[in-house]
């Protein structure tokens, strides 16, 4: 599976193939990106031009990072999960630092639809939200149609 990350960063402008995961509770849409925390970390990112806003969740925080990779393209869908299970052609979105891939998912809250890592050890996905790291058992999985 081919997928196209590009450099960014909260103060550039998103390009125009970006890939939209969903809106914050005030509307503004929300793109899928991923970040590196560390050399051995890299983590989902959802993404909020209008804000100048990235967020990932990490050790039950949310945590803001001002640089990060974007998901561009096309031929993406989102296709229901739960307890940690991703379908094939699931999309990797970074790993966890002992190695174990994390992928892209999305879930309802509070108005918004928010993006956050499917931890499939875990059996659950996490979102950054309101300076916490929620966790869902159901969940929408970014897949990459063949």
């Amino acid at each position: 599976m081919s997928v196209v990350w590009t450099q960014c960063s909260i103060y550039q402008d998103v390009p125009g193939d970006a890939v939209r995961a969903g809106h914050d509770q005030d509307g503004s849409p929300i793109f899928v990106g991923r970040a590196a925390l560390n050399e051995t970390l890299t983590l989902p990112a959802k993404i909020i031009p209008d804000k100048q806003a990235a967020y990932v969740s990490h050790n039950g925080s949310e945590l803001s990072v001002t640089h990060f990779e974007i998901l561009r393209g096309t031929g993406f869908t989102w296709v229901q999960g739960s307890y940690g299970n991703v379908p094939s052609g699931a999309v990797p979105g970074g790993n966890s630092s002992s190695g174990e891939l994390l992928y892209i998912g999305r879930a309802h809250h509070e108005d918004s639809l928010t993006l956050g890592k499917i931890h499939r050890s875990h059996g659950c996905m996490y979102i950054p939200f309101d300076g916490a790291e929620l966790s869902f058992q159901e969940y929408e999985v970014l897949v990459k149609q063949q």
